[in-house]
């Protein structure tokens, strides 16, 4: 792809626009304690942009136990965990937007790109609102309606048919190698934040990203 076909920009929300990726693992952790399952960096990085019943299957699937509740257990522990995750979401302000991200919306909206969110979190509308950076994205993706979650492409595939873009004029923004594998599956300019090797452009930070950066890589 070259930088003059990107037209629009599909972002990941945990650990591209905000931090909550940390709530989301305290929340987790919590419940890990509560059902006796071992909580450890491992599982807590598996569960990194992964929807919250496949979160819960990994943490389960991790001492194979995913026998030991039944499908209203599991729903009921999904739950809980989210009710824990909206009262720490809850106190974010827009000083909690990752640094440069601001700028960088900033900058697309000001060269008129097309923005949507692709997130796995149904809480993002909220978290959106609570940063107050709603008005900048043309649609979210709702994660309720998708048949496979990340790395399956259905998503991003999604967030360019809210564009009314092909994906061959979307670029994807995520912080995971599931997301980014999701990106390059379904077509898209795939752009990482932090070490993830499969990504076609790759930024150290959030703080790096803007489009001269995506225009030196890409060109």
């Amino acid at each position: 792809m070259k930088f003059s076909d990107i037209k629009g920009f599909a972002f990941d929300l945990d650990g591209v626009i905000a931090d909550t990726a940390k709530f989301h693992s305290q929340a987790w952790h919590n419940i890990a304690d509560q059902i006796k399952v071992t909580w450890t960096p491992t599982l807590a990085a598996s569960l990194k942009g992964v929807s919250r019943m496949d979160s819960l299957e990994l943490i389960l699937e991790s001492v194979n136990r995913q026998a030991d509740f039944s499908l209203a257990e599991k729903q009921a522990l999904a739950e809980q965990k989210n009710n824990e995750y909206q009262l720490l979401i809850a106190k974010l302000t827009p000083n909690d937007i990752l640094p440069g991200i601001q700028a960088f919306l900033d900058e697309l909206r000001q060269h008129d790109y097309r923005l949507v969110l692709a997130s796995a979190s149904k809480n993002a509308p909220g978290i959106l609102e609570n940063l107050k950076v709603t008005e900048y994205f043309a649609a979210i993706v709702d994660p309720g309606l998708l048949k496979a979650g990340k790395p399956d492409p259905e998503i991003f595939e999604k967030a360019a048919q809210a564009l009314h873009l092909p994906t061959n004029h979307v670029a994807g923004i995520e912080d995971s190698a599931a997301g980014i594998q999701s990106i390059n599956a379904a077509g898209e300019l795939s752009i990482g934040i932090g070490d993830l090797p499969e990504a076609q452009i790759q930024f150290d930070t959030t703080n790096e990203v803007s489009l001269a950066g995506i225009r030196a890589q890409l060109d």
